[in-house]
């Protein structure tokens, strides 16, 4: 293997950017740590403009990890836009310390204590015991050689049939301790019901120094196996992302920083960092939620691909009817009862190494030059590339040797990259971090891929050409998969572009598929913009066989009263109910704003979304302007919508349509509410809307569910819209249940509006 060890040159030299000098304006702060750079950026609070950016290497191999790059593009971020820390209204970052650490098996062992009665034992054991069979996960002397799909685990049954005693507790934990378990995972059967076991484990696991997961803090499922194993998987990254919370906490500290201190999570929220400490799993992929987010921000997308090409992977996410799709997540092998939005990862990016194969390139990643410790041959001396040789190297020690290569006479070695193709195509743009002229050259770019095309028999543009259609390609794939799994037109869709690739690879695969294309505002730092912006989220699902107006309220209420106690704002925060029958599970989420000194949504005086004219940012839309999102949306033409209801947050949009039936026609209503920024909230295919206070709602809408009763009739889905909540009753399957509960919301002196969906 060639000797690849010195990073001589970062992938970019750090940069900032001052774009609204003002002190004294209140700010909020957004970081991404990226798997290349850290970019940090500052939003002003009031109208989410963009005051100042920052990027630098991300700082994976140093002491501290990747808070030491946080600190360093926050402190850069703030010195140039001469922000005082005491305008700072909160600072969020997302991460990729749990994603990374589950791929990339730099995970703990884990010691699995289930427990339940004595008769249960043998099916106990089967579904909370996580190893194949081929390996031995009591073995005395852990090592990869017993790992099951990247996962050690230790296990040990606990009869619950009498009172577990501390002492019997105590001496599992230390069996497993002694076996190598670094952290410990408590799951009960039924123990969604009554946590007290878990939460007794916990306390005694938490005594002995080692980090627990109770298995019902993961998830409010009956699903014992889904729900152990996702605990497992959370308590198995559980000590590195404590570390990196005490790190960044710590050097946040230290910079004397006083404002909340949030991370993005999977699903498009932000929450705090303790339930970070508790529940990492919940930010795996909250780099590409943060990006998407970013998008929604600025872009009013009905149906598109985005995708953010950053240094060392491409993120490919849907928006479908205005909304990311959300998932359950999948780690590697390991199915999740985590829900985030789905998004799916290609090895191919701006850092991605060429493979070359019978003197053709074969395609280009996984490996990248900044986790191969290489620098870009774009950013080295023209010189030293021009009189260096091409060689094919194996970066990493599993790597197979065809990687290509500048090998130059003072031993250096700089790897050809997506980068150094697009510079010596002269298609980055002045000024971007990625451009070479901001730390190199682009004779060097052209050096590097002319000594790649000497090799190919073909001039350096064609090679740095064939590198880009490979990368566009792979990426192509990805995109290609997910239209048709989502049943999304092309000739509708739009692909929107981000990070620092956003203008060389992305127009090129829209280019190949005959897609139209855009290019998101702050591209390259748009996942920044989407962690500060962000608000905060938490999603919750019960394990319910019958829902009833009683339970489902306390559960909004407790989901209400928990966001609030995380720092969002009381009038901000939205409740959303969804029972899924064949799971038997309520889905609660929870959505609000983050408090702050100056936050635009709490201004109880209009209750309205800031007007971000000027800023980059939406604005709220005008009729005309709802209308046509309305339109595009639906896909119908403008004149056959109306606007049927409006409140400060909320527009509800009636399209009308006519579908031919055998035996004549029947008149359709498709009911879509907005956001004040155009944002679809719900989107029901044919529904009918009752409107005005509560007497005249309640006594229109009993006499159409009594109307509908005959056979045993089941309540359809129903929607309140007020002047500032949306709530869905749809866990409400009884129609009498569906009523009692929405005259229970109705405020008597307020006009509202409700949606039911028909069939």
């Amino acid at each position: 293997m060639d000797d690849t060890s010195q990073n001589q040159q970062s992938p970019s030299p750090p940069c900032t950017q001052q774009l609204q000098p003002r002190p004294g304006r209140r700010v909020r702060i957004g970081i991404d740590v990226g798997g290349t750079f850290t970019k940090a950026v500052a939003l002003d609070s009031a109208d989410g403009s963009v005051v100042s950016i920052s990027t630098v290497p991300t700082t994976h191999d140093t002491k501290r990890g990747v808070s030491d790059g946080i600190l360093d593009a926050f402190t850069r971020v703030i010195q140039d836009a001469a922000i005082n820390l005491d305008d700072i209204d909160l600072v969020a970052h997302s991460t990729t310390q749990a994603i990374n650490a589950l791929l990339e098996n730099d995970t703990y062992p884990v010691g699995i204590i289930a427990m339940g009665v004595k008769q249960a034992k043998k099916d106990v054991i089967k579904r909370t015991k996580l190893d194949s069979g081929k390996s031995n996960a009591n073995s005395r002397r852990p090592g990869r050689d017993s790992v099951h799909d990247g996962l050690l685990t230790f296990h040990e049954f606990v009869d619950t049939s009498h009172l577990i005693t501390e002492e019997e507790i105590s001496k599992a934990i230390s069996r497993m301790r002694e076996s190598g378990a670094r952290c410990i995972v408590a799951t009960e059967m039924f123990g969604v019901d009554d946590p007290s076991n878990e939460e007794f484990v916990a306390e005694q696991s938490q005594t002995a120094g080692l980090p627990c997961t109770s298995s019902h803090e993961i998830s409010g499922t009956y699903g014992l196996e889904i729900r152990t194993l996702t605990a497992a998987v959370n308590a198995s990254i559980l000590p590195k992302t404590l570390q990196v919370a005490d790190f960044v906490e710590g050097a946040m500290s230290k910079a004397g920083v006083k404002s909340p201190l949030l991370i993005m999570r999977g699903d498009g929220g932000v929450t705090n960092m303790q339930t970070f400490r508790s529940k990492p799993i919940l930010t795996v992929l909250s780099g590409p939620a943060a990006s998407v987010a970013g998008a929604l921000l600025y872009l009013r997308v009905a149906n598109g691909i985005f995708i953010e090409v950053g240094g060392t992977s491409t993120n490919v996410c849907v928006i479908k009817n205005g909304r990311p799709e959300i998932r359950y997540v999948t780690v590697k092998d390991h199915p999740t009862c985590i829900r985030s939005m789905d998004v799916r990862i290609s090895g191919v990016a701006g850092g991605s190494m060429v493979a070359l194969q019978k003197n053709r390139v074969h395609r280009v990643g996984p490996r990248s030059a900044h986790i191969a410790g290489l620098g870009y041959s774009c950013y080295a001396d023209p010189a030293q590339i021009e009189a260096g040789s091409l060689i094919l190297t194996s970066p990493r020690q599993n790597d197979p040797p065809e990687y290509a290569a500048i090998k130059c006479k003072n031993g250096r070695t700089y790897a050809i990259t997506n980068t150094c193709a697009a510079n010596a195509l002269d298609r980055i743009a002045d000024g971007d971090y990625s451009w070479s002229g901001s730390g190199g050259s682009t004779s060097a770019a052209k050096a590097a891929l002319k000594k790649l095309g000497d090799a190919m028999g073909i001039s350096y543009s064609e090679a740095a050409m064939s590198v880009i259609l490979a990368s566009a390609h792979e990426i192509m794939k990805t995109v290609s998969r997910m239209l048709k799994e989502y049943k999304m037109d092309s000739r509708s869709t739009t692909i929107i572009g981000g990070g620092g690739g956003a203008s060389v690879l992305v127009p090129e695969v829209a280019k190949l598929m005959n897609i139209k294309y855009e290019k998101a505002p702050y591209a390259e730092v748009i996942s920044s913009i989407g962690v500060a912006s962000s608000m905060m989220q938490d999603e919750s699902e019960i394990a319910m066989s019958e829902p009833s107006p009683d339970t489902i309220s306390a559960a909004c209420k407790k989901a209400r009263s928990s966001l609030i106690g995380k720092g969002a704002v009381p009038e901000s925060v939205r409740i959303d109910s969804n029972y899924v029958p064949d799971k038997r599970i309520l889905r609660i989420t929870a959505v609000g704003s983050v408090k702050m000194a100056s936050c635009p949504h709490s201004d109880s005086s209009t209750n309205t979304p800031p007007d971000a004219k000027g800023s980059g940012q939406l604005a709220a839309l005008g009729l005309d302007e709802a209308l046509g999102r309305a339109a595009e949306i639906m896909k119908m033409n403008q004149d056959m919508i109306n606007m049927e209801f409006e409140s400060d947050h909320y527009m509800v949009m009636v399209g009308h349509t006519t579908v031919r039936k055998i035996f004549g026609k029947k008149n359709r209503h498709r009911v879509l509410v907005l956001d004040r920024l155009g944002r679809a909230k719900t989107d029901v295919p044919n529904g009918r809307l009752f409107q005005g206070g509560k007497l005249a709602i309640m006594e229109e809408l009993d006499a159409y569910m009594e109307s509908r009763r005959a056979g045993g009739w089941i309540a359809p889905r129903a929607y309140l819209v007020d002047d500032s909540r949306m709530i869905d009753f749809s866990g409400l399957t009884s129609p009498s249940h569906m009523l009692g509960a929405v005259q229970d919301e109705l405020d008597d002196n307020a006009r509202a509006a409700v949606v039911v969906e028909e069939a």
